[in-house]
Parts: C-alpha cells; structure tokens; sequence
C-alpha cells in the first residue's frame, strides 16, 4: 500500500464526535491510575444498547482462575448459528462486557451469528499470560456446548479489537499449534500486534486522536509481567510462525497509531500464505466501529468486515 493512502483528512463527522463535550475533555488514559482509567471507561463506553437482538443473555463460564463471565448475542433465530468469540479492547486493562455491548450487537445482527463476548481477566491484577488462559478456556468451552447454546461447533470464529484483537490473534495461534484446530477465521479489529514502538504511525498519530503512542506503552506496562515476555508471540503475536493460521481479516485505520503494525502483520500473515483480507479505512480513527450509529464512514467500515466475516462463514 502506497503511503500516501495510508492516511487521509480525518471523517468530518469524526472531528464533529470529538469536538463533543464526552471527546473533547477525554483526558488521555495514561494520565490516570487504573481505577480511575476504568470508571471513566464505563462512564464514556458502557451506554444503552442501541441494536436489539432477538436475544441476549448472560452467563458464566469454567475458568483456570475463576468463573469467567460471558455475553451471548443471537443475531437470529435459526439453530447451528456460526459462532463469533469476541474480546473486548481496553489495552488489557480496561473494558468489560457492557464496553463492547454495541459492537457485538451489530456484529451479531450483520453477520446472522451467535457472538460470545468474554469477559477475561485484566491486568496488572492478573498479567500475561492471564487473559489468554481465559481465551483458551472460552475456546475450549464453546467447542463441548455451541451446540447446546445454539451454535455450530464445525464453524467458530475468533474476533477482537485492539488488545481483544491481540488476543484473538494469540488464541488463533494456539489453536493452530493443535493437533485438530478449530478456528475457521479471525478477525483483528486495529490489533496490538507488537511490543515494539518503532513505526511511522507511532510517530505519525503519537496523539491520537482517542489512543496515543504513551497511552499503548502504559498498556503494556500493566498487560507484562517483565519487559522480556514483549518477545513472547503469544503476546507479540507478529513474531514467530505464521504458516497455519486460519483465514484473516485485519481492520486498519489510517488515524491510529497501531495503524502500521497491524498492516504490517497482514503483510507477514500473507507472506507466509495464510488468507488475508486487509481493510485499510485512511479517514478512521483507532477505535471507529464502535462509531457505527454517528458515522457513515464506521458504519460502511462494519458492513464491510461483516461482509467478510459471513463469506468466511459460508454464508455467502
């Protein structure tokens, strides 16, 4: 991809949202402690519902720790429904099961999927590799009860935004690694992909807006357990062998820090001749599919990887 296309005028209804009182006086998460981090991200992202489902019920799961709390979303009625296991973002540290409500519901609603949001451990109370032992024992879970549930144990996919899609990516990984995987597809949503700040965008869109380059360092200081596990793939998940995963789809936005790692983790990803569907949206900022009700952009931009989430599916 030419740079110049990389990054276009910010979405004019992008600069409309982020002029509003809840944007504008966002204080940058790494400036706050991590109490404090998380209330405000409840009080900014944990809002109503704005897609109704036919149902939504919750639940709790066998974890390696504790129960793991976990959100079924039916985007329809039908039996054996494909089965989308969803991590929320919050840099590892932040986010909880209302946090990603709105963007699981329209992933539900556009892809006719059953999605499983889990609600995994955060750092620092519980670092690397804490959160991915819950991704396994939700993956683990869902392949004894989909069927019980509603799903379709033969067709699973993984998906996540930004730290989520880091996970989802590391719990691909893992399942890869097995004797008889499971995963059909992944989706990464501007994905962490790299413990490593040395790119254009990083410097680029130091910023933000919505993440800066310090606000992903602090992230990272909480998610690891030492600076060493930054070369662990399973938290690093563009280091190490790619060859068997399953097929990919990579959101990118041209407004986002993360925004060069992630392309370049579907370049590496394709290299090593896994399918890969890159979807680059140059005026976006980190974070726009969950903008879908206020921007047109974000909301083509969701169509688009439902798009790619049903044909990987099967479903047409």
């Amino acid at each position: 991809m030419e740079p110049s296309t990389l990054r276009t005028p910010l979405d004019t209804e992008v600069q409309t949202l982020l002029e509003e009182p809840t944007y504008r006086t966002l204080p940058p998460w790494h400036s706050l402690s991590v109490d404090g981090a998380r209330e405000l991200e409840d009080a900014v992202f944990g809002g109503k519902p704005t897609r109704s489902l036919p149902m939504v019920r919750d639940t709790r799961i066998a974890g390696p720790a504790t129960d793991i709390p976990v959100r079924l979303y039916y985007g329809a009625t039908d039996d054996s429904l494909p089965v989308l296991l969803f991590f929320h973002g919050g840099g590892w540290t932040l986010g909880t099961l209302d946090s990603a409500d709105d963007i699981c519901r329209e992933l539900a609603s556009r892809t006719n999927s059953l999605v499983v949001s889990v609600d995994y451990r955060l750092a620092p109370e519980h670092p690397f590799p804490a959160a991915l032992e819950d991704a396994i024992a939700a993956l683990e879970w869902l392949e004894t009860a989909a069927d019980d549930i509603g799903g379709d144990g033969t067709r699973i996919g993984v998906c996540g935004s930004s730290a989520g899609g880091n996970l989802a990516g590391a719990l691909a990984r893992w399942d890869a690694n097995r004797k008889s995987p499971t995963i059909l597809q992944q989706a990464l949503l501007y994905p962490i992909t790299n413990h490593s700040f040395e790119t254009e965008s990083y410097d680029e869109q130091a910023d933000g807006p919505l993440l800066t380059r310090d606000d992903i360092r602090w992230f990272w200081i909480q998610y690891l357990r030492h600076p060493v596990d930054g070369a662990n793939p399973y938290a690093s998940i563009h280091r190490g062998d790619h060859a068997d995963l399953p097929t990919t789809t990579i959101v990118t936005c041209g407004h986002d820090p993360l925004r060069d790692e992630g392309l370049a983790y579907a370049q590496r990803l394709e290299e090593s001749g896994v399918p890969v569907r890159s979807q680059h949206h140059p005026s976006l900022p980190h974070g726009a599919l969950s903008l879908t009700d206020s921007v047109a952009m974000a909301d083509q931009a969701m169509d688009d990887l439902a798009g790619a989430i049903r044909a990987n599916f099967g479903l047409e």
